[in-house]
C-alpha cells in the first residue's frame, strides 16, 4: 500500500510530434482561407500531421517510450496505461492494449478514456487514484490523436485548427505535500452535438449513405463551443485551485488546451495571470485534442519553465462537452535512461 505522506506527481514526460508540417499557406491551396485569417482568430501558423497509414498507438508508444526513458523506469514496471484519445486506432481493441503490446509493457492493464480534449486531464486524475489507493504504484497516461484522419478538409472551419501529435507522463509517488494538489472535473452533456463524428458508432454504422454525407468526419459548431470555452476554461482552473487551498497568486505556471489563442488569453485574463506565466505552443501545433496539454507541458519542461516547488495549473475544455483542471506542485527529480 502506499504510504500516508507521499503524493501522487509526474516523474517522467515525453512527446512526439509527426515530422510532416502544414502551413497555412499550405492550406491556402485546399480551400478558401488565408494565413491571416487563420492567425487572427486562433493563433495558429502550422499543424504537424501524420503520414497515410501511421496510427494513433505508434505516436502514442513514441511518445510513452520518451516519457519512460525520462522517468527512468523500464515497461515493466508500468501497473496501468490510460490513452486518452477521440482517435483511437479502432473502436476495439483499446489503443492502450496496443500500445501495451508496442511498448512491450506485459505486466500493465490498459484501457482508453474516452472526454474529448480534456481527456488528459482526466486520465491524470483517474489514474491518480489507482497510486492513491496503493493499488498501483506507475501509471502511464497519454493524450494521442491523430485528428488529421477524421477532418473533412471541404470544411475551412474545421480543416485550419486541428493537428497531430502524442504526450506521455509516467505518474508515480512523490514526496509529501507535493504532485497533484486539487482537481475540478465536470460535463454537460447536453452540449454533446456541439462537437462530434456523427457516424461511425452504433447511432449510425458506416454505409454508403453515411460516408457520401460525409457524416465519418468531425463536425463542431465554432462560435458555440468558443463561448462555453471562455467560459468555463477559467472556472475550471479557479475551482481546482479552491479545491487545492491556494488562488491565483500562488499560480507559476498555467498550461492550458491548445484549442485557441484567444480562449487561452481568456482563461489567463480569469486567473488575473500574465501572459509570460502560460505555456503557450498552438501555433506551431494547432488543436492536438487530448495530446496538446502534454505537448505543451513536455515543451515547457524541456525550455526550463518548471521548476520544483512551482504551483502549475492545467485546464482543458472538449467534446461532451467536457472541462478538467488539475493542479500540480511540481516535483521531478532527473532521473532520464540515456537510449
Amino acid at each position: 500500500m502506499q504510504e500516508m505522506n507521499k503524493g501522487v506527481g509526474i516523474i517522467g514526460i515525453g512527446s512526439y510530434a509527426p515530422e510532416k508540417i502544414v502551413t497555412n499557406k499550405d492550406l491556402e491551396k485546399i480551400v478558401e482561407t488565408s494565413d491571416e485569417w487563420i492567425v487572427s482568430r486562433t493563433g495558429i501558423k502550422q499543424r504537424h500531421i501524420v503520414e497515410p497509414g501511421v496510427a494513433t498507438s505508434s505516436l502514442a508508444a513514441l511518445a510513452a517510450e520518451r516519457a519512460l526513458l525520462d522517468a527512468g523506469v523500464t515497461a515493466d514496471e508500468i501497473d496501468l496505461i490510460i490513452v486518452a484519445t477521440a482517435t483511437p486506432d479502432m473502436l476495439f481493441p483499446s489503443t492502450a492494449c496496443l500500445v501495451q503490446d508496442k511498448i512491450k509493457a506485459s505486466k500493465a492493464a490498459a484501457f482508453d478514456l474516452s472526454a474529448g480534449c480534456s481527456g488528459f486531464a482526466y486520465g491524470l486524475v483517474t489514474g491518480s487514484q489507482f497510486i492513491k489507493t496503493g493499488l498501483y504504484k506507475k501509471i502511464l497516461v497519454i493524450g494521442a490523436e491523430t485528428l488529421s484522419t477524421i477532418l473533412d478538409w471541404n470544411d475551412r472551419n474545421t480543416c485550419v485548427l486541428f493537428g497531430d501529435g502524442a504526450g506521455a507522463v509516467v505518474l508515480g509517488e512523490v514526496p509529501a505535500g507535493y504532485g497533484i494538489l486539487g482537481v475540478e472535473l465536470g460535463a454537460d452533456g447536453s452540449g454533446g452535438e456541439l462537437l462530434k463524428m456523427p457516424a461511425g458508432g452504433s447511432r449510425i454504422p458506416a454505409t454508403n449513405e453515411s460516408i457520401g454525407q460525409r457524416l465519418h468526419y468531425l463536425q463542431m459548431s465554432g462560435n458555440d463551443v468558443f463561448k462555453f470555452a471562455v467560459k468555463v476554461m477559467g472556472e475550471a482552473a479557479v475551482k481546482a485551485l479552491e479545491n487545492s487551498g491556494l488562488s491565483h497568486t500562488d499560480v507559476d505556471c498555467l498550461i492550458p488546451h491548445q484549442a485557441n489563442i484567444r480562449i487561452i488569453q481568456s482563461a489567463a485574463k480569469r486567473l488575473k495571470l500574465p501572459m509570460e506565466k502560460v505555456v503557450i505552443n498552438v501555433d506551431n501545433y494547432g488543436n492536438t485534442s487530448a495530446a496538446s496539454i502534454p505537448l505543451a507541458m513536455d515543451e515547457a519542461m524541456k525550455n526550463g519553465r518548471l521548476k520544483n516547488d512551482d504551483i502549475v495549473v492545467l485546464v482543458g475544455f472538449g467534446a461532451g462537452l467536457t472541462w478538467a483542471s488539475c493542479v500540480i506542485k511540481w516535483y521531478k527529480e532527473d532521473k532520464a535512461v540515456e537510449k
